[in-house]
């Protein structure tokens, strides 16, 4: 199936404990994948066990199952779990998680409604304190607790050890580079009895500010002695191509002066801001008529940002046609966004509130208006300014006691009032993306920044399409009761298993993303695209370690490709890694 080089075979040979290091594309997922294959071959796995592979993002989970297909013999596939880290963890906190808290089962929040209550807590100590109090006495879960819970239960408990471990014998971790020191001590855990497998390129990591170590390798090597294999500058992913060589050579800035095959960097123009992405626009779509000539129905092309803002910012320019001084266009490009997903998941619970209706309209609007403090703390993360906190601690207090100061705020209480009343006069049609659009209409038709960002961010939704979760559990409660009554509780059971669970997407046509939100993701084609002044890859006056740190993002976004990278960085550009 697979021609393997020597050092390849003699992993699928190798018992015990494995530490397989290589770039992007090298092989490393295969050679697992292969390794497990002949592992269940062989009857190292029995009936009821599995090997275990973790990763970390969904996207990866779901290329790996893909390679599954490819690269395991017939059935055996069925003794392979993919999963990740996360997902894991949630598997053993839902079985065993009273044992933590004496709950039988713990209530799981969803991050940005976590966003909304920790708004304001402190500084990151606060936070996670917060964050552990709010399970221990409430029960309520945080994402964050996942990984240092599921080390809690199996240390706290040499039975559980036993029966994971009895489930699964061999362990593979992946990206094993990017974990945290609770990941690392769960998995310390997980290792006392089973085989793992470490997939792990020092020079991918790129999850420091969540707490990837430079040192986790050392110590996994330290713990277990394993036998270690290095697949170096191998390259399966962008076979014939420079792509890879380019992405080595960032590291250590080898790539000024030197020319690539299928690496382009182009300085653009700096333009005024009517015209300010137009060089990437002009790129996407020759691109697009490229890729649909050589592959009419089966692309990929990424555009790669460094910040969510200018994501937002492209995704708002790709979507208008432009007419052009010369009589021509440049016409809208189709494509999906890789959003932060706080923003539009808590507007998308304030529309629900609305879409939830009634009769008495001040009850409406209080819904309406505690809803819209959620948004308003969580929007941006957990860490609002404190003009945001004040707005969110008058809209609590208004509720409360009904009385108001200040023109901007009485507008704001006004506003939500005329939602109320048009939200009780209306007569919905049960037809729930109907519904919900006239809804968030409601919303765009506001003067007040704080319910037009409403809609701005309900805009970023992508599940209310036909079939959808979202839409059948909101049609569910139409035909059960002939309104939407239960919408908001809905909207955020529908996100959450959105979050957990959501399958294989997929990966054609045009994708706008970060850099970090690409890591695991394949594509035929990537374009990385930095801001004119602001956005930048690296500042101006950026230190050594964000340099660093720079260009092993940069080397991550640029071996996304298969077949060919293209990078846009402003003309001038002082800081720039790559000229």
């Amino acid at each position: 199936m697979f021609e393997l080089s020597p050092e390849k075979r003699r992993v699928v040979e190798t018992d015990g404990h494995i530490l397989i290091l290589g770039g992007p594309g090298s092989g490393k997922t295969t050679i697992a994948l292969i390794k497990a294959d002949s592992a269940i071959g062989k009857g190292a796995i029995g009936k009821h066990q599995r090997v275990l592979f973790l990763s970390f993002a969904r996207a990866t989970v779901a290329r790996v199952r893909e390679a599954a297909d490819d690269c395991v013999t017939g059935a055996n596939v069925r003794s392979i779990e993919i999963s990740t880290y996360h997902g894991f963890a949630w598997k053993l906190l839902r079985s065993h998680g009273y044992l933590m808290n004496g709950r039988t089962m713990p209530h799981l929040i969803s991050p940005p409604d976590a966003n909304a209550r920790l708004a304001g807590v402190g500084d990151a100590t606060a936070r996670k304190t917060e964050i552990r109090r709010m399970f221990q006495e409430e029960g309520v879960l945080h994402f964050d607790l996942f990984a240092q819970l599921g080390g809690d239960l199996l240390h706290s408990s040499a039975a559980l050890r036993r029966i994971v471990s009895g489930a699964y014998p061999i362990i593979i971790l992946d990206e094993f580079q990017d974990t945290d020191a609770a990941e690392w001590r769960m998995i310390q855990m997980l290792g006392i009895s089973s085989c793992l497998i470490a997939l792990a390129d020092p020079d991918q990591r790129i999850y420091e500010f969540r707490g990837a170590d430079p040192l986790r390798i050392d110590a996994f090597i330290t713990t277990y002695h394993p036998t270690q294999f290095d697949f170096g500058l191998e390259n399966n992913r962008s076979s014939g191509t420079d792509i890879v060589s380019f992405g080595n050579d960032l590291i250590t800035g080898a790539n000024k002066g030197k020319t690539y095959n299928d690496v382009e960097v182009i300085s653009f123009r700096v333009l005024k801001a009517a015209s300010n992405h137009v060089d990437l626009k002009l790129a996407v779509l020759q691109t697009v008529a490229r890729l649909h000539t050589a592959q009419p129905s089966d692309w990929a092309l990424a555009i790669l940002v460094p910040t969510n803002q200018l994501m937002m910012d492209v995704s708002d320019y790709l979507t208008i046609t432009h007419k052009l001084k010369n009589g021509g266009k440049l016409s809208a490009v189709s494509h999906t966004v890789a959003f932060d997903s706080a923003g539009p998941s808590l507007a998308a619970a304030v529309i629900a509130g609305a879409l939830e209706g009634g009769t008495d309209i001040s009850e409406v609007t209080s819904r309406v208006l505690l809803l819209l403090r959620e948004h308003i703390r969580g929007r941006k993360g957990d860490a609002p300014g404190q003009q945001q906190l004040e707005l969110a601690k008058f809209l609590s207090q208004y509720v409360a006691t009904g009385k108001v100061r200040g023109s901007a705020r009485k507008a704001l209480v006004d506003d939500c009032l005329r939602i109320g009343t048009q939200v009780v006069a209306h007569r919905f049609s049960g037809d729930p993306e109907k519904d919900w659009l006239a809804v968030r209409k409601l919303f765009e038709e506001s003067a007040c920044e704080p319910l037009a960002s409403i809609a701005r961010d309900a805009k970023y939704l992508r599940f209310l399409h036909k079939g959808s979760a979202l839409r059948s559990r909101l049609n569910a409660r139409w035909q059960s009761s002939g309104s939407y009554a239960g919408a908001t509780t809905a909207v955020r059971d529908a996100l959450l298993q959105e979050h957990l669970f959501s399958g294989a997407k997929d990966w054609k046509g045009v994708h706008v993303m970060t850099i970090h939100k690409s890591k695991g993701k394949e594509f035929d084609e990537v374009i990385i695209y930095e801001g004119r002044y602001q956005h930048r890859i690296v500042n101006e006056n950026a230190s050594a370690e964000r340099i660093t740190q720079a260009r092993r993002n940069l080397r991550v976004a640029v071996t996304r490709a298969k077949r060919r990278t293209t990078i846009l960085t402003p003309h001038g550009n002082g800081r720039c890694l790559l000229l």
